[in-house]
This record gives C-alpha cells, sequence and structure tokens, in this order.
C-alpha cells in the first residue's frame, strides 16, 4: 500500500469494485428477511483493551433531509448507503484501520500504530491518507454513478484526533452489545464533526503533529473556530485544524 498517494493499479480496483456495486442502484434488490448481523466475539462485555491510536469519525451532510418517508424512497436510500459504505469500509480496512461503529450516515474507526501489514507507518498518516482516498473515491467513483441514476451525489466530513483509548466491548450478554472507543480521543474526533463543513477534514492537535512535516506545513491550517476544549496543565484551548490537501492525480 502507498500512503502518500493512490497508485494507479489500486484506483484500477477501486473503480472495478464500484462499477460492480453500480447496478445496485438501478436494480431493485429488497430486503431479505432472516439475515443475522455478526457479532465480533474478541471482547468480553464489560472488558477492553488499551491502545494508542487515531480515532476516525465521518458522517454524511445532508442525510437527514433525503427523502426517506415511503417505501420506494427508502429502498432507494438503503442502495446508495450500501454503495457508499461498501466502498469506504473497504478503504478504511485497506489501509490498516478497524472499524468500530457504523450509525446510519457515519462511522467511527481506529488506526494502530503497527498495525498488521501497516507497521512501515503510523497510524495517523494511514487515516489521513485513508480520508483522502475515500474523499477521491466518493468524488471521482461513486457521485458520477449517483448522478447517472438521478440522485444526489453523497457529501461527508471527517475528524481524527490521536492519542491513548480504552477499545471496549459494552452491553447485555445475549441480548445487544458493541464494541466502543473511550477516551479523550475519541470524545474529539466526534464532537469536532459539528464545526468540519461538508468536504472537509479536522485534525486534533496531537494528530497534526504526528502528519508528514510536509503534509503538515503545506496543507494543515490552524482553525478559526474554537473547539471549547482546553489543555488541562495550562488551561490555553485546544486547537482543530483543517486539512487542505487533496490527493491529485495517480502516481
Amino acid at each position: 500500500m502507498n500512503y502518500d498517494g493512490l497508485g494507479s493499479s489500486y484506483w484500477q480496483q477501486q473503480t472495478e469494485r464500484v462499477e460492480r456495486l453500480r447496478s445496485r442502484i438501478v436494480e431493485r434488490t429488497s430486503t431479505a428477511p432472516g439475515r443475522v448481523v455478526p457479532t465480533a466475539d474478541d471482547l468480553a462485555i464489560g472488558t477492553g483493551r488499551r491502545l494508542h491510536a487515531t480515532v476516525l469519525f465521518t458522517d454524511i451532510c445532508g442525510f437527514s433531509g433525503r427523502p426517506a418517508a415511503t417505501a420506494d424512497e427508502q429502498e432507494l436510500l438503503l442502495r446508495v448507503l450500501n454503495l457508499y459504505f461498501t466502498e469506504m469500509i473497504r478503504i478504511v480496512e485497506e489501509y490498516g484501520g478497524t472499524v468500530e461503529k457504523h450509525t446510519g450516515d457515519g462511522l467511527m474507526a481506529y488506526f494502530e500504530d503497527g498495525a498488521k501489514g501497516s507497521a512501515e507507518e503510523n497510524g495517523t498518516k494511514r487515516a489521513l491518507a485513508s480520508v483522502l482516498t475515500m474523499l477521491a473515491a466518493n468524488d471521482a467513483l461513486i457521485s458520477p454513478v449517483l448522478r447517472a441514476s438521478d440522485v444526489a451525489p453523497i457529501h461527508f466530513r471527517a475528524s481524527l484526533e490521536y492519542g491513548p483509548i480504552t477499545v471496549a466491548r459494552i452491553g447485555a450478554a445475549q441480548r445487544f452489545s458493541a464494541n466502543v472507543a473511550i477516551g479523550n480521543a475519541a470524545n474529539f474526533a466526534c464532537k469536532m464533526l459539528g464545526l468540519v463543513d461538508e468536504d472537509d477534514v479536522g485534525l486534533g492537535a496531537a494528530a497534526n503533529t504526528r502528519i508528514p512535516p510536509l503534509w503538515r506545513d503545506a496543507w494543515s491550517k490552524l482553525s478559526s473556530k474554537a473547539t471549547g476544549w482546553v489543555y488541562s496543565a495550562t488551561g490555553a484551548p485546544y486547537p482543530l485544524y483543517l486539512y487542505t490537501g487533496r490527493w491529485s492525480r495517480l502516481v
């Protein structure tokens, strides 16, 4: 995996994947009864694993405003979301991330330093690179499919932060349980989505220090929006950065 740009072979694979999914927008494929959502059994309920990681949150902008009143509108929205999230989740995983939560219009993932198959780059760079690839795939591959199907394109926003987190499994045994990420990094990344506009990428101060110097100096800009967070030791405001760089060409 090339974390500094989009390789032509990888981009071709993405294009082929989206093309295979394209027909699901125009074909009528009703939901099937009796499907069982797979459960993760890595953690017992009430236990957790502590690690240093970069936490990524994304959500679709204007999701609640999309038509979803009738059965046909809901069916179409289901196919659109399937197209979008199938590719977004695959990108996260290909960049060594782990998707921990899917919220209908967004997802949460974490990128651990030294993850299997990606130890050559830290988790923050891989997380940011995955977002840039997600933006490129959404703009160049998914949006044209939606426009050709008379569906409004999807726009999303993302925020990242780095720090110690505890990935824990909570819930009730044999009924409902899920993995969550607990820690300031996860809280900040989630809350800062509200200060990031569509198609933008927000970085917490800790995450900002861990991206390559060239990326930081050229494309990371201090946001003018106050986060409401402060450094506990000094009381100084804790900043949010906007990352303006994008993949510009295949390498």
